[in-house]
């Protein structure tokens, strides 16, 4: 998956969800602009404004221009970022026939994403260490799937925490699985040990064709689930709160 980075936005995420080529027309381009400032001028706000304000512009600029991936990007975020019934909704209104094929592909798995809360998460992997990773084998124990990449910022941000929480609560049966979005497996190598960061990571074979990512719709990074001791992912926002929600399932 490559990065289009048509608005610095929120540090809440960062957008992974299509490849998007540049645009052609200037006005489209101007547009754009004008978009980015609007939404980071609804920041200090707080999320609910800012995604608001995303949904708007991003409906407005579908309208003009249907053609473009740009806005359905847009609108893949507010919905990653919105209640499960907002995020439902915004998924079917987008899954027409009108839709880019690229896009209505990122659909299906975010609408896969919705469906799967309260069920078993089926990821299976080789670690970039060469470790058989499979979630079904960890039941008894919590474990945060980290979706997350070395460039993105957020995702850098929030690591000191998942780090704390791994070192307090690793013992008592919380494991970590990183599904990476980095596009070099080398920077990617560099980073774990830097950081020390023990947990198995993901790697694609092709860097541009994230399997777990296109799979459960993950239009932004990072996103952090939690899978409870069933098995069963219990919860889709693990970044809020990450340490007291280990506890809590743990303690269940």
């Amino acid at each position: 998956m490559k990065i289009r980075s048509i608005l610095p936005l929120f540090a809440l995420t960062v957008l992974v969800a299509l490849p998007i080529s540049a645009p052609a027309a200037a006005s489209y381009e101007d547009r754009l602009k004008e978009i980015e400032t609007a939404v980071k001028a609804k920041r200090s706000a707080g999320k609910e404004a800012f995604y608001s304000e995303l949904e708007t512009q991003a409906r407005a600029l579908l309208k003009d221009f249907p053609e473009k991936d740009d806005p359905y990007a847009m609108l893949l975020s507010v919905a990653q970022n919105g209640t499960p019934e907002k995020k439902a909704a915004i998924l079917k209104e987008l899954d027409n026939e009108k839709a880019p094929a690229k896009v209505r592909a990122q659909i299906k798995g975010s609408l896969a994403q919705v469906d799967a809360l309260g069920k078993p998460l089926d990821i299976k992997f080789k670690s970039v260490d060469g470790r058989d990773v499979n979630l079904a084998s960890l039941k008894g124990k919590v474990v945060l799937v980290d979706f997350w990449a070395t460039w993105c910022g957020p995702c850098v941000a929030e690591l000191p925490h998942v780090l704390e929480a791994y070192e307090k609560l690793h013992d008592k049966g919380f494991e970590i699985v990183g599904i990476s979005f980095d596009r070099e497996k080398s920077e990617l190598e560099s980073f774990i040990k830097e950081k020390k960061m023990p947990w198995p990571q993901y790697f694609p074979a092709k860097p541009e064709e994230n399997e777990f990512g296109t799979k459960f719709g993950i239009s932004s990074i990072p996103t952090m689930w939690l899978v409870d001791k069933k098995g069963n992912l219990a919860d889709m926002n693990g970044r809020d709160g990450l340490q007291a929600k280990v506890e809590k399932m743990l303690a269940e």
